[in-house]
């Protein structure tokens, strides 16, 4: 009788420790009926670990469990993290897409699953739009264009003819990246004064922002270049290091125009040593969570949700308790 029951407990114990095996490698915040696979894309900057935090707390005050794996920066880490969400039938899928290109394959399976997915912060470029449900984030052509009629106010008030502006892009072939670009090259369009000289990959971190500008530095010398417009704070503020240390007044010897709102930027802002922030808020969890209701109540949902944003400037009263960053 006691051999049956060491049997019977062994062969329990081995079915436990298999199921455990296969369980994809993630943390799952709360219990619940409901659960949500998130892949975020990395933690390359103050704005993406406020997105992340975003996405924890929205839904814990839902009460969804949130089944979280981070790629950090490579996007095969996120095509196997999208895998295991399905293999576990997690209810909805949201994930922020490193690159734009590359995932039909992984969304077709999710699709076959007849798994919902929502695209946060960034786009895919795929062959059917079908493939995801829904799309939250910034509107990144707005955000460019901000950008470049700050910049045509901002000469307005200069006593010069031309300005060489040097950009500091994004990840290549990310949505930001892109539309940032396209549509601060839009704004400034035809305008005669402006000369853009060189735009180089940055990937969106401080320290190839710094790189970035040792290397139009050297290229070109510091005369040649009035502005630097950069995708992202880390990457502008990666400058400012740089150009402080070569006793470069950021801010008044260069114009320097950036994107996202961290507070380090916005503190520069206030400085003098940045003189624009674009808006791009990190806190899209609730809007996450709310759409990941709707789904499961079975409601219609909007295709894409953008949150309101404008920005932060040398032409604004900085004082004001409003001029704040994440």
């Amino acid at each position: 009788m006691k051999k049956i029951i060491c049997l019977v407990a062994a062969i329990l114990l081995l079915a436990t420790m298999t199921s455990c095996a296969n369980q994809p490698d993630t943390d799952i915040i709360n219990s619940s009926s409901v659960v949500v696979g998130f892949s975020q894309l990395g933690a390359e900057s103050s704005w993406r670990i406020a997105n992340t935090e975003s996405m924890e707390k929205a839904a814990k005050e839902a009460g969804f469990g949130l089944m979280m794996e981070n790629a950090n920066q490579k996007q095969e880490k996120q095509i196997d993290a999208i895998r295991s969400f399905i293999a576990y039938q997690v209810d909805v899928i949201v994930f922020s897409p490193i690159v734009e290109s590359g995932w039909d394959n992984i969304l077709n399976e999710a699709s076959n699953a007849g798994i919902p997915v929502i695209l946060m912060d960034r786009m895919i470029s795929n062959s059917d739009d079908n493939l995801y449900t829904t799309y939250v984030g910034a509107d990144f052509y707005a955000e460019g264009r901000r950008a470049g009629e700050y910049l045509i106010r901002k000469a307005d008030t200069m006593n010069k003819e031309t300005f060489n502006i040097f950009e500091i892009c994004g990840t290549v072939d990310s949505t930001p990246m892109r539309e940032r670009q396209q549509g601060f090259m839009d704004a400034i369009g035809d305008d005669p004064r402006f000369n853009v000289v060189d735009s180089i990959c940055g990937d969106f971190l401080r320290s190839m922002g710094g790189e970035c500008a040792e290397l139009l530095l050297e290229k070109y010398g510091e005369n040649m270049i009035d502005v630097i417009y950069s995708h992202n704070d880390s990457m502008t503020l990666g400058v400012l290091d740089v150009l402080e240390q070569r006793g470069i007044r950021p801010g008044k010897d260069i114009v320097l125009i950036t994107v996202d709102g961290e507070k380090e930027a916005v503190d520069a802002l206030k400085a003098g040593k940045i003189n624009c922030v674009v808006q791009c808020t990190p806190d899209l969890g609730p809007a996450v969570m709310e759409l990941v209701r709707k789904l499961k109540a079975g409601e219609q949902v909007s295709k894409i949700t953008h949150p309101e944003e404008g920005i932060f400037c040398d032409f604004d009263d900085l004082s004001n308790p409003a001029v704040e960053g994440f």
